[in-house]
C-alpha cells in the first residue's frame, strides 16, 4: 500500500495537544520540533511557566531553524502565581500571537500553555481565539497537564500521557539530561 505524502508547504496545519499526568509531553513536542526543522521548517517554541535552564536548550540554540523563548520565573510555580508570573505569561501569549500570525514559523509549540491556563495566567478565551484565527498552514502544539475541555475540543490530535508508575515515587530525584 502506498501513501500520498502531503508536504504541508502551504497546506492545512493542525492543532496537537500533549497532556496528562505522565512524563514526556515536552519531550514529544521537542522531537516534533527537531523533525520539523530537519524538514526545513522554522520552529518557534514558547515555554510558559519555565524560566530556568533545561539541557535541551543547549542543543536547540544550535539549530538555526528553531527559536526558543521562556516566559516564566526561575522556579516552576508551586504556590499561588504572582503578578510577575502573570506578566511573563501575557508576554508569552503576545509572542505566540506574533509567531502564529507571521510568515516565518511553520510549527509553533506552546510548551506548558495548559499549566498557564490552569493557573489562570492567561485566559482560555484568548487562547481559543488565537487558535481559531491561526492562518492556514500553521501546525500548533500545546503541552502541559490539565488541558481544558475547550482546548481538547478544538484540537485535531489529543494525546493524553498517563502515568502508570514513576521512579520519582521511589525517591529518584530529577536528573540532568533526563528530566532537565
Amino acid at each position: 500500500m502506498c501513501f500520498r505524502i502531503n508536504q504541508l508547504e502551504g497546506g492545512e496545519g493542525l492543532i496537537q495537544v500533549y497532556t496528562g499526568n505522565g512524563k514526556g509531553k515536552t519531550t514529544a513536542a521537542l522531537g516534533l520540533a527537531i523533525r520539523s526543522a530537519g524538514a526545513g521548517f522554522n520552529v518557534y517554541i514558547g515555554q510558559f511557566a519555565k524560566g530556568r535552564f533545561y539541557s535541551e536548550l543547549s542543543l536547540l540554540k544550535r539549530i538555526k531553524k528553531i527559536e526558543v523563548e521562556q516566559f516564566g520565573s526561575r522556579c516552576f510555580i508551586r504556590v499561588k502565581p504572582g503578578k510577575k508570573d502573570i506578566e511573563l505569561a501575557c508576554e508569552g501569549l503576545k509572542k505566540a500571537k506574533k509567531a502564529i500570525s507571521g510568515k516565518k514559523f511553520r510549527l509553533i509549540i506552546l510548551d506548558e500553555i495548559n499549566i498557564a491556563l490552569n493557573l489562570k495566567l492567561v485566559s482560555l478565551q484568548e487562547v481559543l481565539s488565537l487558535l481559531r484565527s491561526a492562518p492556514r498552514g500553521k501546525e500548533i502544539v500545546l503541552t502541559g497537564r490539565y488541558a481544558p475541555l475547550g482546548i481538547k475540543e478544538i484540537a485535531d490530535l489529543v494525546s493524553e500521557i498517563k502515568e502508570y508508575k514513576h521512579y520519582y515515587k521511589k525517591g529518584v530525584k530529577a536528573r540532568r539530561g533526563i528530566e532537565f
